[in-house]
């Protein structure tokens, strides 16, 4: 009897090692689904294909099938410091420069967070940002200008004694059928850290949603990056879906991740593909996590900055939680032209790839500046609302060949500053105690009904030189409650910014004061942003309830 109980044990034993061996042999890693060793790249299309490997490829560190319980968590993601804007004395401090932001990824990363049960870093919240995420009902382009100018004056709603002063610029609309002919590069990242379901996964159904957009002019073509990078799609017409899409479906997650020698590999691909007077764009698709080869924040910065002079911008859209690496995606696409979306859902993608396809894909106006001159008669200090990482030196206004913020079709941007109104009496008998000189004001400033100057500079998207536009502000005394859903919707979006980042100039803003200011100004929604957003506060009032 013992003879048989061991004989099978050793026969259970002997099955057990089979099963595991089988196992193993089987996982798969790499980019396409096939019986290659993990990390391995295969190729979609002829062999000189093949021979854009940057190096061998890496092994592994995840299965393309794993539980993702089989590994411990780790959070690594990243975010860069901000020290917050603020006051500045308008005698010593009379000009405030700035380059405009279109990027909106701030604000669903933030969704996320809250909508997971928490409350996001105060360093992932960038206020700008948030702000832009949604659009605002402002007047159309006239004149040929590629955008206009809207401005708005009242009482700033967490500080009853300041005033906030709203700016906002509307990008000229432009029907998909009549935009320029677009030559695209997907960078894709398949390496092991995607092998989650809100990253590859979500990616591919993201990408779906994009190329259903494409028209029979426009041209994609398909890089990837995970141990080394690999050319899956040669460019490609629009109009065969079926080949692009069968490319984007086979891609599987394994490797580590060369992602500077996938950015070198996509923007050959562009060049080599360009379209003059087209949209020529990278859209760099990644958790951001680049770890093999040309990896650091300045080698690829420098890269980026040198393809944008050929006319190639990058797109960056960042998927996933746990390792973004959100300061390496933000400063890419800054550098590179471009805009920066995080994904968190397939509506996002939506919104991105669909809805605001021309913001995204498509420029109106690159290098934009704003420069805004202060009445010192009117004004004692103002504090730019966000935008921390996008101000200026003064000279820079000027400078044509320092880089700025770019306008995409469609697009809305917007900015606010408080203002702190100066007496007047005080003006006139004021003794600034200073030894070696003595600031006086202008006497055309003390009679001027003027707040502020505001000045922009804009460049065509192919073009070198700037343009100048110069818009005198004046504050006519406005109400709060007289003023537009967007003045009103967008001072909610601030001061909810404010109080997430625990700001010291939040004064007097509750979420409670910001979820009536938010629901007063929903105003038009045909797509339910401000509705999500106003859910977000009341999340947040529980949050701060159960703390």
């Amino acid at each position: 009897m013992k003879r048989v109980i061991f004989f099978i044990g050793v026969l259970v034993l002997i099955a057990i090692l089979i099963a595991c061996s089988s196992s193993k042999d089987h996982r798969k890693g790499g980019v396409i689904d096939s019986p290659k060793k993990r990390g391995e790249i295969s190729y979609v299309g002829d062999e000189k294909a093949a021979s854009n490997l940057s190096g061998p490829a890496s092994p592994s560190p995840y299965a393309a099938h794993r539980c993702e319980m089989d590994y411990p968590y780790h959070n690594t993601e990243q975010y860069d410091f901000k020290s917050e804007n603020t006051f500045k004395d308008v005698i010593e401090n009379p000009l405030s420069t700035f380059s405009i932001d279109v990027d909106a990824a701030s604000y669903s990363n933030v969704r996320r967070f809250i909508n997971s049960g928490s409350l996001p870093p105060e360093d992932a919240v960038r206020i700008e940002e948030m702000i832009n995420y949604f659009s605002y009902d402002y007047l159309q382009p006239a004149n040929d200008q590629p955008f206009s100018v809207n401005t708005e004056i009242s009482s700033c709603p967490w500080n009853s004694g300041h005033r906030l002063v709203h700016i906002g610029l509307k990008g000229q609309d432009i029907e998909l059928e009549n935009m320029p002919a677009s030559n695209l590069v997907f960078l894709l990242d398949v390496s092991g850290s995607m092998n989650m379901q809100n990253k590859l996964p979500l990616l591919k159904a993201s990408f779906r949603l994009l190329v259903d957009q494409l028209r029979p002019e426009d041209r994609v073509a398909i890089a990837v990056y995970a141990g080394s990078a690999g050319l899956v799609l040669k460019s490609t017409p629009g109009d065969q879906k079926e080949r692009i899409l069968n490319a984007i479906e086979r891609l599987q997650a394994g490797g580590s991740t060369a992602g500077g020698a996938g950015i070198i590999l996509a923007y050959n691909e562009a060049q080599n593909n360009f379209i003059k007077g087209g949209n020529n764009r990278v859209i760099l698709a990644t958790d951001g996590d680049f770890n093999v080869g040309v990896s650091s924040d300045g080698e690829l910065v420098r890269m980026i900055e040198e393809k944008r002079e050929k006319g190639v911008f990058l797109t960056v859209l960042g998927f996933g939680t746990g390792n973004i690496k959100d300061s390496k995606m933000e400063k890419l696409a800054d550098r590179g032209n471009g805009n920066y979306s995080y994904i968190d859902n397939i509506q996002e993608a939506r919104k991105v790839l669909v809805s605001e396809i021309g913001g995204t894909l498509f420029t109106i106006a690159k290098d934009v500046k704003i420069q805004v001159e202060f009445n010192p008669a009117r004004v004692q200090s103002y504090r730019l609302v966000g935008y921390e990482n996008r101000l200026l030196n003064r000279e820079d206004f000027e400078d044509d060949t320092k880089d700025a913020g770019e306008i995409g079709a469609g697009h809305t941007v917007t900015a606010l500053y408080e203002i702190v109104p100066r007496d007047i009496d005080k003006v006139l008998n004021d003794d600034d105690g200073l030894k070696y000189q003595n600031v006086n004001i202008d006497s055309e400033a003390l009679g001027s009904p003027e707040l502020m100057t505001l000045k922009l500079r804009y460049k065509q998207p192919d073009g070198d030189k700037s343009k100048l536009i110069t818009s005198p502000i004046i504050d006519n005394g406005r109400a709060l409650s007289k003023t537009s859903d967007n003045f009103r919707f967008s001072s909610a979006v601030a001061q909810f910014g404010m109080l997430l980042r625990d700001s010291k100039f939040k004064s007097d803003a509750t979420f409670s004061n910001t979820l009536k200011l938010a629901k007063s100004s929903k105003g038009n929604d045909p797509m339910g942003y401000r509705a999500e957003f106003i859910r977000l506060v009341e999340s947040c009032i529980l949050l701060a309830d159960s703390n």
